[in-house]
């Protein structure tokens, strides 16, 4: 049985913000609650209907990370987490799932994501993520991802939904992608369910290099990777990277990264659910898999 007490949660209140230390303990200690459970072996039902959902993933095993007036390449990837929990919940709901990407490299996972850290020491959650990943990459495709551009606008019409995962990978090659830009304009323009999470929030800034160049989600209410949690990221690594927060927010979108966000709300307006981090990913993947059953 799990003994774990409460996460350490840092509170904002009458204009008093901890300390962005404290913050980042309370964020690891939340993961720790939050995994420390036995889950469900992987279980593909019957498929949903043949209803089908694009993944969206990165070609990048980088970030790029600015150093002393120079861009460097930190290894990164998707973030495992926030990947298969709700790519699980997915198959296991019977729903055929699509991986794609820019030039349709195999997908890497960030090295800090496949540390016991990241999942609170939970050694069995581990595996079984791990395990699926491997899986799908022998029946799913995730090993060999369709390219963007090979996806059409016909073959659009088929799909029920959309799902980007995070980790700093979409830094480097969705935000200004303009294929992209297209297959996201396809899915905002018919109102089918999109979910992102963490850092993959940042490729909806693709849609300003696509049809009329505005940014599709204005007055969208979004949460993903704070910029907070973002400077905490950029003292443990002594560089500086792009902020999702600050530049959807440029774009027009409506920030929401309060403190519930950061302890694994998610964010629903109109077609869009969005979670700010990894404590996201099971709430996201219910809520997704919830708006794909009602259309």
């Amino acid at each position: 049985m799990c003994t774990l007490g409460p996460p350490i949660v840092a509170r904002e209140r009458d204009g008093y913000t901890d300390s962005m230390a404290f913050k980042y303990i309370g964020w690891t200690l939340g993961m720790q609650q939050h995994f420390c459970r036995l889950g469900t072996p992987l279980n593909i039902g019957t498929t949903m209907a043949n209803k089908k959902v694009l993944i969206v993933l990165s070609d990048a095993d980088y970030v790029p990370i600015q150093r002393n007036g120079k861009t460097e390449h930190d290894p990164s990837g998707f973030f495992l987490i926030e990947l298969a929990k709700p790519l699980q919940k997915l198959l296991e709901q019977g729903f055929e799932v699509t991986f794609t990407s820019p030039e349709g490299k195999e997908p890497k996972p960030d090295p800090s994501s496949e540390t016991l850290l990241a999942f609170a020491g939970n050694f069995y959650e581990k595996q079984r993520e791990n395990e699926l990943i491997e899986r799908v990459k022998r029946e799913n495709g995730l090993a060999r991802p369709r390219k963007f551009s090979e996806i059409s606008d016909d073959e659009l019409k088929g799909f029920s939904g959309v799902f980007l995962p995070g980790g700093h990978a979409p830094l480097a090659d969705l935000g200004d992608n303009a294929e992209l830009g297209r297959i996201l304009r396809h899915f905002h323009a018919e109102h089918k369910p999109t979910a992102a999470i963490c850092h993959g929030p940042y490729a909806f800034l693709s849609t300003k290099y696509a049809g009329d160049k505005e940014f599709a989600y204005k007055g969208y209410k979004i949460s993903c990777w704070s910029d907070a949690e973002e400077k905490v990221m950029e003292t443990l690594k002594q560089g500086e990277f792009e902020k999702v927060e600050s530049s959807l927010r440029d774009a027009g979108a409506d920030m929401q990264n309060g403190i519930g966000e950061k302890v694994g709300y998610i964010t629903v307006d109109r077609e869009v659910a969005s979670g700010g981090n990894p404590m996201a990913a099971n709430a996201l993947g219910d809520k997704f898999i919830e708006m794909l059953q009602a259309t």
